[in-house]
């Protein structure tokens, strides 16, 4: 892999991992495009991507680390418990799905599942505002929908944020407790992929390594300080519409 490879997946790492258009689909696609082989060496770079977008919740949300906020950490360990355990005992399955053609129909799945959600709920008033004030319950079921994302393309953002849109939370609330949902998510992720390919580490150009971190880094904190700002004044159909076109050409591309 070369620098401007690790810079454009990268980019789209960072970009997409916190939006509801699935990040595993677009690297997946992207991958595919760019015609990097899923090398060892390769899926050590996408670890440690993946990291540098961890870090970046950790930098936009850095007041909410401290014992005052334990009970919405709480809540947040007890969203993913279902993705974790799922994830856990069918992880040799889920690899078997990833195709390009499994994204392309689980994008426009989720696109018309966000176009019927923001239907039904247009003139709604949610009553959840702030992610401190969610229940234990609403986490729970927000864990449920999230499972859903271990299908490729799928999305784990476009997934939890519906789950919280249907129980109540606001868009914006719904987004920040799905970024918040994603540290324990990735980070599992994250570790079980190290633990496989640390010692592809050693054999990866470190360039590459360390553009890919700091072009994700800086994209993930932007794309997530921006889709906050976004969900100010827009609902989520702009992105229900884009996963029904993107998923549209990819199956055009197919067949």
């Amino acid at each position: 892999m070369d620098i401007l490879q690790a810079m454009v997946l990268g980019l789209i790492e960072g970009a997409t991992e916190f939006l509801p258009i699935s990040s595993t689909g677009h690297m997946i696609v992207a991958g595919h495009w760019l015609g990097i082989s899923q090398s060892e060496e390769n899926k050590a770079f996408e670890v440690i991507i993946q990291l540098a977008a961890i870090l970046a919740v950790v930098a936009n949300y850095s007041e909410k680390f401290t014992f005052k906020h334990l009970e919405l950490w709480k809540k947040v360990a007890l969203a993913f418990i279902p993705l974790g355990v799922v994830g856990l005992l069918f992880h040799k399955q889920i690899k078997a799905l990833f195709t390009v053609e499994t994204v392309a129909i689980m994008f426009i799945v989720g696109g018309v599942v966000f176009l019927i959600v923001e239907y039904l709920h247009r003139d709604s008033d949610y009553p959840v505002k702030d992610v401190e004030d969610m229940s234990y319950r609403q986490a729970v079921w927000i864990g449920l929908a999230q499972v859903f994302a271990l299908i490729p393309g799928a999305s784990r953002a476009g997934a939890s944020i519906i789950g919280a849109l249907i129980v109540g939370l606001d868009r914006k609330a719904s987004a920040e407790f799905s970024f918040l949902l994603a540290l324990p998510v990735m980070l599992a992720a994250s570790g079980f992929d190290l633990l496989k390919h640390y010692q592809d580490f050693a054999g990866a150009q470190l360039m590459p390594l360390l553009t890919g971190f700091v072009v994700a880094f800086v994209s993930a904190w932007l794309v997530m300080r921006l889709f906050i700002r976004f969900l100010e004044h827009f609902t989520f159909v702009a992105f229900g519409i884009y996963r029904i076109l993107f998923g549209g050409l990819l199956l055009w591309g197919i067949y």
